[in-house]
């Protein structure tokens, strides 16, 4: 049995090795993982929120935990604040979004939550544009909680793509508690079932 596996090895393992060398290398790798699995994110927790019935906005499954709707306006908050230092493009936010504290945006009907979180998605989309290999160490900085911070793009980067996976685990756990199955979970079309 190892000597097959050993020949199969043998005749594979160049080929697959020939496939790689004539690759063409592809221009702003890290910049392009990023940018796929932000947008990976953004769908899912798009698809999350378009799902959720208005009435589930303000559960939480402890006291001490957020909302849907909560979570809804900080993560479009929040993605204000990283893709805003993604380059020169500044976002352009309603004077009533910033000056509106998040327990009262977070009460906001679905429509506007969801609207605003799609935006503030957009406005990532095309700042991460501004994004290569090449600016990522870039030094940056920005204010967040009324005090100047100072960082490199890269960490927004990341930063941007943390918060988004942490805020969708976090959202299909609640979903999942309230009998819903969340975009991840759902079958891929020519995957079979998951």
């Amino acid at each position: 049995m190892n000597a097959l596996r050993i020949a199969i090895a043998s005749l594979v393992l160049p080929v697959a090795l020939a496939a790689q060398q004539s690759a063409t290398p592809q221009a702003n790798p890290m910049t392009t993982a990023f940018k796929a699995r932000i947008a990976v994110f953004h769908h899912s927790i798009a698809q999350a929120f378009d799902s959720i019935p208005e009435s589930k906005f303000g559960y939480k499954p402890t006291p001490a935990q957020l909302t849907f709707g909560y979570i809804a306006q900080h993560v479009a908050s929040d993605s204000y604040v990283h893709c805003s230092n993604f380059g020169a493009m500044k976002p352009t936010i309603d004077p009533k979004d910033a000056s509106t504290p998040d327990a009262v945006k977070a009460a906001w009907p679905k429509a506007e939550l969801v609207s605003k979180l799609k935006a503030a998605f957009a406005f990532c989309d095309q700042a991460i544009e501004q994004v290569t290999d090449a600016t990522l160490p870039d030094a940056v900085s920005f204010t967040y909680g009324g005090a100047e911070r100072k960082s490199t793009r890269v960490n927004l980067v990341l930063l941007h793509a943390l918060d988004l996976a942490d805020h969708y685990s976090q959202i299909a756990n609640y979903m999942r508690l309230n009998g819903m199955l969340p975009p991840s979970a759902l079958p891929r079309p020519g995957r079979g079932e998951n």
